[in-house]
């Protein structure tokens, strides 16, 4: 079995996380699991943070939402498949 994941680094999470949700929404149906990690600053929320998902769906299909999240300002997005 092969895993697909898929590694998403968002800084300015404040202000771009809408941006993100909406194509996290959009493809959602391929989204097996979601993890969001953040640090907690002392006194305040991150202004960065990660999110890692599990995907099922075809590279073509992954390659797409990669692009589209890799076109958002301040958002890096990486594929690994094991």
């Amino acid at each position: 079995m092969d895993y697909k994941i898929i590694a998403i680094k968002i800084d300015g999470r404040t202000v771009h996380a809408a941006e993100v949700q909406s194509l996290l929404t959009k493809f959602g149906c391929m989204i097996k699991v979601r993890l969001g990690l953040h640090d907690l600053p002392e006194g305040g929320c991150s202004t960065s943070g990660l999110i890692i998902l599990e995907v099922a769906e075809s590279d073509l299909v992954i390659g797409e939402f990669i692009e589209q999240l890799n076109a958002l300002d301040q958002v890096t997005a990486k594929f690994l498949s094991l």
